[in-house]
């Protein structure tokens, strides 16, 4: 003993070592008599897995993108109308590489993946334009973007200005789009689940673009937020009971808004970078998003809009499929981290 110590003394690595083994040793040795240092070691797990779930909600927006020349359209026509400029460009898309973001193990999820993990949901997706485009993306994922039913989903879903609903019979998903492109309309949205004592499984709601265009009024958004934020945390406590599930909530964010390439003086003027940051900052202030201890998690299309770039959209404020695409993968890792459950 006494030359295992000098050994150890020698080494401070080692004599770490050694006393973190014997430390546990006696702790495990010491659980079954003392009750109280079973509870503390199951204490400790859990908060470790608590920090691990927090950091890996924390990570999944950091996604990195590859934009390159589409080789196979060298020879595009520019007159040609059937090729979208956005065409010209090959988009990919994966999660950043760190130990971090690897211990988080984020997966793009398959057509079956999705389908077991959504399996007899009800999902709302309210919004504008932006959650019409993530509802797409979500319905090809579920479906498969060479189903017969997509090209009557896209007709229908499109229709300007209106509701869409669709009920996938194969895993019993019900999934409900809700035109609501101000605040307002979200928060009615929340106290009707509230009235009626029903709520979905997952629910994506944003707004934002149609106020900063025909309200233009940061404060304002502001308020309506924070109004949204109160309907929300009013509506969680009732569904804590063990009969009725608290409901997976997201934000779609805003798209980053490329002035230069916006359609019309209107839009160039009400939009601009100075108003954009305006309304962003609100949404940080009125501390809906989990990150600033509110209830949502984000999907954060403005970091994807920026790293995908202007090559992503043609108007510089609608952007590429592959953009919601990504959003729905996120949305569905979240999904994964927040339910315990992994592939």
């Amino acid at each position: 003993m006494v030359m295992a110590g000098w050994h150890l003394s020698r080494n401070r690595m080692l004599l770490y070592c050694g006393v973190l083994f014997i430390t546990l040793a006696v702790c495990l040795h010491l659980t079954p008599y003392f009750p109280s240092v079973s509870d503390f070691v199951t204490s400790v797990s859990s908060v470790v897995v608590f920090d691990h779930r927090s950091t890996c909600i924390n990570l999944v927006n950091d996604i990195a993108w590859e934009v390159k020349p589409n080789v196979s359209l060298h020879h595009f026509n520019p007159t040609n109308n059937v090729s979208s400029s956005l065409n010209l460009y090959e988009k990919r898309w994966d999660w950043s590489k760190s130990p971090k973001h690897d211990a988080c193990d984020f997966q793009k999820l398959s057509k079956s993946d999705a389908s077991d993990l959504l399996n007899g949901s009800w999902v709302v997706i309210a919004g504008d334009s932006q959650a019409r485009f993530f509802t797409l993306s979500l319905l090809n994922l579920i479906l498969g973007p060479q189903a017969k039913r997509m090209g009557s989903v896209r007709a229908d879903l499109f229709k300007r200005h209106s509701d869409y609903s669709i009920l996938v019979h194969e895993i019993s998903m019900k999934l409900d789009f809700v035109w609501a492109p101000y605040v307002v309309n979200l928060t009615n949205s929340m106290m009707g689940f509230k009235t009626k004592k029903s709520y979905p499984d997952v629910m994506v709601m944003g707004a934002g673009l149609w106020h900063m265009l025909h309200v233009n009024n940061a404060s304002n958004y502001d308020f309506a937020l924070r109004m949204l934020k109160n309907s929300v945390v009013s509506l969680l406590p009732l569904t804590a009971s063990a009969s009725i599930k608290s409901p997976h909530l997201f934000w779609l964010g805003m798209p980053m808004l490329i002035n230069g390439m916006l359609n019309t003086q209107e839009k160039r003027e009400k939009m601009s970078d100075r108003i954009w940051h305006a309304y962003d900052r609100s949404l940080g202030d009125s501390r809906l998003l989990r990150q600033t201890g509110g209830p949502l998690v984000l999907l954060d299309i403005q970091s994807m809009t920026w790293n995908c770039g202007p090559r992503c959209t043609s108007d510089g404020m609608h952007y590429d499929l592959v953009i919601y695409e990504a959003a729905v993968q996120v949305m569905l890792n979240a999904l994964l981290i927040e339910s315990h459950q992994s592939l």
